[in-house]
């Protein structure tokens, strides 16, 4: 079966069961909320904490159905269903994101912040507004990109302290341009794929490393057929839901607004579970045979800025304009 006919036997399905987009009478509003990490990984607890919050609030009314592991299929898959109309919101990071909105996937790049309060400050500007305006033209409404990934690591099967250690290895990244262009910048050979294939294809010896935030590399047991992760502190990485403009212009204003609010009440609570849960994370992994390794950070650092050059969507100076941002 060809990519093209499944994508489509997918959004058929997708509308099928969603039902029409914009129904004369509500009632109760269904979402199903996709998302790649597994059950019990931080963000699986997080929706869970969501979808009580909206269900509570709403009295009711505002339902999120979770939907882990990829079970509604790839990022890109959900997102082209939520442009059609279907009622899925899909855990959507910035590099992905760009592809809808070019300038937003610079979030995705390596080096752009030294730490989550500069982020922050990205996120709460002007830009950041442009940005989700951007996405709603392309048919996307982004609920809210506050979320706390993580911040990236790589676990491989050989140490990595440089960036020459990267030379000829296959790593596994998502298939989004600037991080693409990051791993490449840093050495290595980006090689995109699904999270879900990831762990296979690592056990396999498809690929020789990974990256990703401790979390999702403990959660996919990535580490199994990798057993060295660098702390290379590459991508400060926030995380955001979006579904589609037809569903979601359809939707009652007092639910919508429920569901927002909720959203970034969670995401309050996002940074401090995922920064507790990588440090345990950390230690069970040592406790299974993963060496932990402090990589030359400044050396990585300086290859940074070629990887913004590598995308040609990216604005020009998109790099230097939010490091401005960030040091305000």
């Amino acid at each position: 079966m060809t990519k093209s006919i499944r994508f489509l036997i997918i959004c058929a399905l997708a509308v099928f069961i969603a039902g029409p987009a914009a129904p004369q009478a509500w009632g109760k509003v269904t979402l199903r909320i996709a998302y790649e990490n597994h059950p019990g990984e931080p963000i699986d607890t997080l929706a869970k904490k969501w979808a009580e919050l909206a269900l509570e609030k709403s009295k009711g009314e505002l339902v999120l159905e979770l939907y882990p592991s990829s079970q509604l299929g790839s990022k890109r898959d959900c997102l082209e269903m939520a442009t059609m109309g279907s009622n899925v919101v899909m855990l959507s990071d910035s590099g992905t994101l760009g592809d809808y909105s070019p300038d937003l996937g610079a979030l995705a790049g390596p080096y752009l912040v030294d730490s989550w309060e500069e982020m922050e400050k990205i996120l709460a500007s002007p830009w950041m507004l442009e940005q989700k305006e951007n996405l709603r033209k392309k048919g996307l409404y982004l609920i809210t990109m506050n979320w706390t990934y993580g911040i990236r690591q790589l676990v491989a099967r050989k140490p990595i302290v440089g960036p020459a250690d990267l030379a000829g290895l296959k790593i596994r990244v998502p298939a989004s341009r600037i991080q693409v262009a990051a791993m490449e910048a840093l050495g290595g050979v980006p090689t995109p794929m699904p999270l879900a294939e990831a762990y296979t294809a690592l056990s396999q010896g498809v690929i020789d490393g990974a990256e990703n935030p401790v979390s999702v590399i403990y959660g996919q047991k990535l580490y199994e057929g990798a057993k060295y992760m660098s702390m290379i502190d590459y991508i400060y990485m926030p995380i955001g839901w979006a579904g589609g403009t037809v569903f979601f212009d359809a939707i009652p204003p007092d639910l919508l607004k429920i569901l927002d609010e909720t959203a970034e009440e969670v995401a309050g609570l996002s940074r401090g579970l995922v920064l507790q849960q990588d440090s345990d994370m950390v230690e069970k992994m040592k406790s299974e045979g993963v060496e932990v390794i402090q990589p030359d950070l400044p050396a990585f650092r300086k290859l940074a800025p070629a990887a913004y050059l590598k995308v040609p969507e990216l604005s020009p100076g998109i790099y230097e304009k939010l490091r401005e941002i960030a040091a305000q």
